[in-house]
């Protein structure tokens, strides 16, 4: 198994940020993912990342957030997979 996550990055159209901010928050995916973080930046910028657990890596088919209304935003959305390579900290040590 592996630790897949999806980010997906939108900018908001002109004085749209909080109504994308909260599209995003209220979006159902097919199936709840491992964890699920939304953070806002900037000029109106939504990001969504999701982790999952899978045994095909970033080939993997998962749930993704779709693109929201053409109105609401100033550009197509950007999307990225990574696959984790390595954890430290708190949450990845054996020992804590």
């Amino acid at each position: 198994m592996s630790t897949v996550a999806l980010m997906w990055e939108a900018r908001a159209a002109d004085g749209r940020g909080n109504e994308l901010l909260e599209w995003a928050r209220s979006r159902v995916l097919a199936r709840d993912p491992v964890r699920r973080e939304v953070f806002r930046a900037p000029q109106d910028r939504v990001l969504v990342i999701t982790w999952w657990e899978t045994a095909e890596g970033v080939s993997a088919d998962l749930p993704e957030l779709p693109e929201p209304a053409a109105d609401l935003i100033t550009r197509a959305v950007h999307r990225w997979r990574f696959e984790s390579v390595e954890v430290e900290g708190s949450e990845g040590s054996a020992g804590a």
